[in-house]
């Protein structure tokens, strides 16, 4: 069979690099016509034909990376690592943003070049574009985050990463960055208010976090397989939580108030999400039919639902659509004249937190909220599970 071509040296005008695409990506190799250059391409040249036409590893980036290639490279590593369940993690979305203005600033920069006044100029793109204090300092983390790695693969030098260690996060009242109001509790009238205007397994779920503080995340994804109900107190695992990463579980104890609540939703298939956005899609066109005053007409009594609808229901919520669904009721209750103002799922965890504090001190609020701490020791976290035992007891 006669042999495929190599790719092309070719020259990348905006940055004056050499480079050649290989597998549909693009692999720098250093300054256009440049000695060093072409015997980088006369190395993946080599490597392509020592691995049959397909692109090793080895040169996935040129010697002399620009950035743009350093994060292509890193994106690869990313993809597969920030994963849980065979599903991409909130933290990639959070990378993604975080490493789209150092792109755009200095995609063409060799990576060697990038040192702590180029971070401060990326830095001060974010605060431009009117980013919180909190948020820019997240994102440049995460972009140190990636020069860690690259030291890690041998693509940049470690005194890159150690220079940028220099540039320290924004302080609060010292820098031009916008502050954010801090999360508050959210007043009992304020949900009160809200209940009769959503579903029932969005009301369900609100109040089971007003009993125990459980995070919206951890709400949304309960199943019966994650409730052990064998004693006079119920304890919910559930199966992805915040500090899961840090190989720490997560107990919530589940006093009679949130027994009977859950009741109504336990189901025999233990795999199955117990709040279900298609159930309550069913429920509400059940009491459309009800409610209905002028009898159907032959055709809409034959009309069947679509097989394929452009926005099926999930079979359980996730956070996005569980506080869009709060949104959606707070709406509904200002229609009504109620006069609700704006709140989200998590103050709720914040009420919580501001009760039990009141009620039984700091350390129960830490214990009951499932607070990492990174020197907790083993009869330290059992001691914790009793005192959380005895909130939801008189709580929940």
């Amino acid at each position: 069979m006669p042999k495929s071509r190599p790719p092309a040296y070719r020259r990348h005008k905006a940055s004056g690099q050499a480079r050649v695409i290989v597998g549909g990506k693009h692999v720098y190799l250093g300054p256009y016509g440049s000695p060093d250059s072409k015997e980088a391409y006369s190395r993946v040249v080599a490597s392509l034909s020592q691995n049959g036409g397909r692109q090793p590893a080895s040169i996935a980036v040129g010697d002399a990376p620009t950035v743009s290639a350093l994060i292509l490279a890193y994106w690869k590593f990313a993809e597969n690592y920030y994963r849980r369940n065979g599903a991409p993690t909130k933290e990639l979305t959070g990378m993604r943003e975080a490493l789209r203005p150092l792109r755009d600033l200095f995609g063409s920069t060799l990576a060697s070049d990038f040192g702590p006044k180029s971070l401060k100029v990326v830095r001060q793109a974010m605060i431009d574009a009117d980013l919180s204090r909190g948020v820019v300092n997240r994102r440049i983390n995460r972009i140190k985050r990636l020069i860690k790695w690259a030291v890690a693969e041998e693509l940049v030098p470690p005194s890159n990463y150690h220079a940028l260690q220099a540039v320290a996060g924004l302080r609060y009242g010292r820098c031009d960055a916008r502050e954010t109001e801090p999360v508050k509790p959210v007043p009992d009238a304020w949900v009160d208010a809200t209940l009769p205007y959503v579903s029932a397994q969005v009301s369900a779920m609100i109040q089971l976090q007003r009993l125990t503080g459980m995070r919206p995340c951890e709400v949304v994804l309960m199943r019966g397989r994650d409730l052990d109900m064998t004693g006079d107190l119920w304890l919910y695992e559930p199966a992805e939580h915040k500090n899961l990463w840090r190989g720490h579980s997560r107990q919530v104890p589940l006093g009679p108030q949130a027994q009977a609540i859950l009741k109504p939703y336990l189901k025999l298939d233990l795999q199955a999400y117990l709040f279900s956005p298609a159930e309550a899609e069913a429920a509400r066109n059940e009491a459309r039919k009800a409610n209905r005053k002028s009898p159907m007409t032959p055709s809409q009594a034959k009309r069947k639902p679509k097989k394929r609808p452009l926005r099926p229901k999930q079979d359980r919520y996730d956070v996005a659509s569980y506080r869009r669904a709060i949104t959606y009721g707070i709406k509904k209750a200002n229609k009504a004249g109620k006069e609700v103002p704006h709140w989200n799922p998590y103050r709720l965890r914040h009420s919580y937190a501001t009760d039990v504090r009141k009620r039984f001190g700091i350390e129960a609020a830490q214990v009951s909220l499932g607070h990492a701490r990174a020197d907790v020791t083993q009869v330290y976290a059992e001691r914790n599970l009793e005192l959380a035992r005895k909130v939801a007891q008189e709580c929940g």
